[in-house]
């Protein structure tokens, strides 16, 4: 996907990129490749794939979900900041904390962060799992993310106890999301989540499958969960 072509295609999905914002996507790219050569951030470093598979795939949540109004975001094993720094860029507004248990990785997004000029980002190294407990980060999300990290049962424990009562969980996902949700469902309705909306959609260009899930934080996440790190992984909720 060339810039011009995501620039039109996010377009058509409403949304417009000024010159900044296209400029501070090009300067993501430029600091991921550079970084990639010190760490393994991604396996993806040629321009168009990224623009593709990493910036565009992570602002597909938002042809699903809305994001133009004020609010706080939990984006779990963000990884190299997918996907919510892309969204960050789009919607400058929002309050954005990415939690991470590897340090290198916090270290190259506070660099990130920094050439970006990005304003209300903040970056936690820590397992989900421990972070899930800490009361400062409780139940204290509007919205929890995370693409690809786990499966949906597993997820699910890592992610909704970090969003608040009426807030939301979104996982991104690609091809077999309809039997995950099929394993997950009673971990959602456990952890006090409900399933409101299932997006499924292909990429363009390459036409993989991917999937935006929806949960709703309908009631509190009960004070056993998440369970101690790698329990979750280990012994998936069922």
């Amino acid at each position: 996907m060339t810039e011009q072509q995501f620039y039109e295609q996010l377009k058509a999905n409403g949304i417009t990129l000024s010159d900044e914002q296209l400029e501070q996507f090009r300067k993501y790219h430029e600091i991921l490749v550079e970084w990639n050569e010190k760490m393994n951030l991604t396996a993806i470093t040629d321009r168009e794939e990224v623009y593709l598979k990493h910036f565009y795939d992570s602002i597909t949540a938002a042809f699903y979900f809305d994001f133009t109004k004020p609010m706080s975001i939990c984006d779990v094993g963000a990884g190299a900041g997918f996907p919510s720094i892309p969204l960050k860029i789009c919607f400058p507004h929002l309050n954005v904390s990415i939690v991470d248990s590897l340090n290198k990785r916090i270290t190259f997004l506070n660099h990130l962060a920094d050439e970006l000029k990005l304003e209300d980002v903040h970056f936690y190294h820590d397992r989900a799992e421990t972070f899930g407990k800490n009361a400062a980060h409780r139940e204290q999300y509007d919205l929890v993310t995370a693409r690809a990290v786990a499966r949906l049962s597993v997820l699910s424990e890592l992610c909704l106890p970090l969003a608040k009562t009426g807030g939301h969980f979104v996982a991104m996902k690609g091809a077999g999301a309809a039997e995950e949700l099929d394993a997950g469902q009673k971990a959602i309705a456990l952890l006090g989540g409900k399933k409101t909306a299932v997006h499924a959609f292909t990429l363009p260009e390459e036409e993989s499958e991917r999937s935006v899930i929806v949960v709703e934080k309908v009631k509190s996440t009960p004070k056993k969960y998440p369970r101690k790190p790698g329990t979750p992984n280990k012994s998936p909720l069922s």
